[in-house]
């Protein structure tokens, strides 16, 4: 089952006005941890390969997932940090139908979907729209997160598809400094995994290394993983021997976070 996160503002069967949240429910009985995945693709698209595939990874280790479809371009700023926060609200609010711990919910996200995820991470005490009923009672910040190639800056080393499609053509400096997440590290950020390639020409490895960087000045718990070679938008990098490893490296990670088995 697929639910409308916004069921009051529904628009018809659009998915880019209508976000939705797709659950992948481990098969367990006790409570247990939560991801919810973003799916890159510059904020104008959601890459199913990032999805669906990534859940089942997620399950396989005993981790429920949930697959956000969060609105992309023609929508901007701040429509997709919002279904984000939603997201992670629903969730929690759900928790006891779906048997999860509601403080083990992290969130997973790939290019832009990891902008997005950093996003949620950095600026959860901020709230980007109005609340309308219980669920919106809930706290928004997740307890870990997961950064694969992810964009971080849209100051420095920005991705030009990703900066135009979230915030317009023009951005003020002022808007594009406010969701450079690098700068939005506070002491409340949660332990976070990153990984990249060093040769990635459409996300510089820079986005990675800065916010490791802020994530390491707030002495935030943090591991990251930078291979040699391989080019954006690998996913779960199956035909890839090197950086696939980057799973079995996240998975022990996870562990050591209290999440999976």
């Amino acid at each position: 089952m697929t639910y409308l996160l916004w069921p009051q503002h529904a628009n018809g069967t659009r998915q880019e006005f209508s976000p939705t949240l797709t659950p992948y429910l481990a098969e367990r009985n006790d409570k247990h941890s939560a991801i919810i995945v973003c799916p890159g693709g510059g904020y104008h698209r959601r890459a199913q390969h990032e999805g669906e595939p990534v859940a089942l990874w997620l399950n396989s280790l005993g981790i429920s997932a949930f697959v956000l479809d969060y609105r992309v371009s023609p929508n901007r700023h701040p429509a997709p940090l919002s279904d984000c926060q939603r997201a992670i609200r629903f969730v929690k609010h759900h928790s006891e139908q779906w048997n999860i711990d509601k403080y083990k919910v992290g969130i997973l996200g790939f290019s832009a979907g990891g902008h997005l995820a950093a996003s949620a991470s950095t600026l959860h005490r901020l709230r980007f729209y109005e609340a309308s009923d219980l669920i919106d009672q809930e706290n928004a910040r997740p307890d870990l997160a997961i950064l694969c190639y992810p964009v971080i800056s849209l100051m420095d080393h920005f991705h030009e598809g990703s900066l135009h499609n979230l915030l317009g053509e023009y951005p003020p400096d002022q808007l594009r400094a406010a969701l450079s997440n690098e700068k939005n590290v506070t002491d409340s950020t949660p332990p976070t995994f990153l990984w990249h390639t060093a040769d990635d020409a459409s996300v510089p490895v820079e986005n990675s290394l800065m916010y490791a960087q802020a994530l390491s000045k707030k002495k935030i718990p943090f591991e990251m993983h930078i291979f040699p070679s391989g080019r954006h938008g690998l996913g779960l990098a199956k035909d890839d021997p090197a950086v696939s490893k980057w799973s079995d490296l996240c998975e022990t990670w996870l562990a050591s976070q209290g999440f999976g088995e």
